[in-house]
This record gives structure tokens, sequence and C-alpha cells, in this order.
């Protein structure tokens, strides 16, 4: 747990926790351009009580310190997909939905100065829609799937695995690319030295979800399609 207290500035409070971002937009604080007053001050201009708001603050910043813990993969596949759904999917959901009227925010004032805050845009777009239907799309098929073939291992439900989940690689390559882009036109989320509070916890957030997605990729990819994979194998042994 960081050392916030009431007297931290409200800035620094969204640097050391990004997410807090969404609960002082929430509470009309603004973190951006009026954000270098302390807690304390920002509360009583809002006609909070500042120990209050400072207990929300801090378990925000244990629920982000907690999903940054990555449950080790030794999971059986059934507690895995479950764990996947509930630690990766269901914030994706939320982070990609609480993220996009700050990148439209940053583009819409910011994108005349900094052009490639368009291609940004663009890309945050294209990465949320992907994602969104990718997950969807596992939680409806292929998962279902990859549960019926490893309770019941036929060759048929393996032959029809094959193309689903080289699908799936082909999806997870796709967000990468577009993570990568990400990161080489912003040069690695690195805000520039006048940028304001608000392009500085964009650009913060969109690193914390390259690793999240990146995490989540490394899980699907490394453990439960490798699992799948290998009792695939074993249902249809290379003669």
């Amino acid at each position: 747990m960081s050392q916030l207290t009431e007297e931290t500035w409200v800035a620094d409070i969204v640097k050391a926790v990004p997410k807090t971002g969404d609960l002082f937009r929430k509470l009309r604080i603004d973190f951006c351009c009026g954000g270098k007053i302390s807690l304390r001050e920002a509360a009583a201009n809002r006609g909070l009580h500042a120990g209050e708001l400072l207990t929300q603050i801090h378990e925000v910043e244990e629920k982000q310190a907690q999903h940054k813990q990555m449950q080790p993969p030794s999971l059986e596949p059934k507690e895995l997909i479950a764990y996947i759904q509930n630690e990766y999917h269901t914030k994706l959901r939320e982070e990609l939905s609480a993220l996009t009227p700050y990148v439209t925010k940053l583009t819409r004032v910011h994108g005349e100065r900094y052009p490639h805050l368009k291609r940004v845009n663009e890309l945050f777009t294209l990465l949320k829609q992907e994602l969104s239907e990718h997950i969807q799309n596992e939680e409806d098929l292929v998962f279902p799937m990859i549960e019926a073939f490893l309770q019941e291992s036929t060759v048929e439900r393996a032959d029809a695995l094959n193309p689903t989940l080289s699908k799936l690689q082909d999806e997870h390559q796709t967000v990468v690319e577009f993570l990568k882009e990400m990161r080489l036109i912003t040069n690695g989320f690195e805000p520039m030295q006048e940028a304001c509070g608000t392009h500085r916890l964009v650009l913060k957030r969109l690193e914390d979800l390259e690793a999240d997605v990146f995490n989540h990729i490394l899980l699907e990819n490394c453990t439960l399609i490798e699992r799948t994979r290998q009792a695939q194998l074993i249902a249809k042994p290379i003669n």
C-alpha cells in the first residue's frame, strides 16, 4: 500500500493509483489542471469528508494491487477458465468502458497539438472492438468447447477444436500488434514534460491495460491452449 494521506495532492494520487481518476471524475474533483491541491482541500471544496474519501481511495488501490497479482497457472482447466473470466474478462470490460471517455477527451482537446493522439484514439477503438468481440466469443463458444473436450476427449471434438484454437491465437496476435503500435507512437507510454494530468493518466492506464492484456494472453496461450493441445495429442496419437 502506498503512503497516501489526506495531505497528498490529488494529482499525485491519480499518478500513483490511476484508477482513482474514475472516482474523482464521479465526484467532480478536478485531478488534471486543478489537481495540485491536497485531498483534504479537494474534499472540503466538494463538501466531502476527507477521511471517508481516503478510505475509498485505499479500496481502489487495494483492488488494483490484487488484480496485478497474477494467479499461478496451476489450476484445473475449469477453474482456470473461471479465473480468466473473473479476473480478466470482467475487469477488461470495465476498464475499456471507463477509459473510453478519457481517450476521447484527450484526442478532442489535444489532437491538433499532438497529431499522434488521433492514431492512439483509432488504435484504442480498434482494440476495444477486437477485445470485446474476442472475449464474448470465448465465453459463448470457445470455453464451452474446451471444457466439453477436456471432459470427454473424443477425436471428433479434437478435430472441431483445431480451427477454433488457431483463430483464437490469431486474434491474440492482432491485439498484440495494436498494442505494439500504440507503445511505439507514444514513446513507450511516456508523457511529454508539458503533458497535462489527463494526458498522463491516459498513458499510464493504457500502459496498465497493455500489461493486463499481455498477462491475459500469456495465460491463455501458454497454459489453457497448451493443455488443450496436449489433450488433443492424447486423443489423436501420432502414428
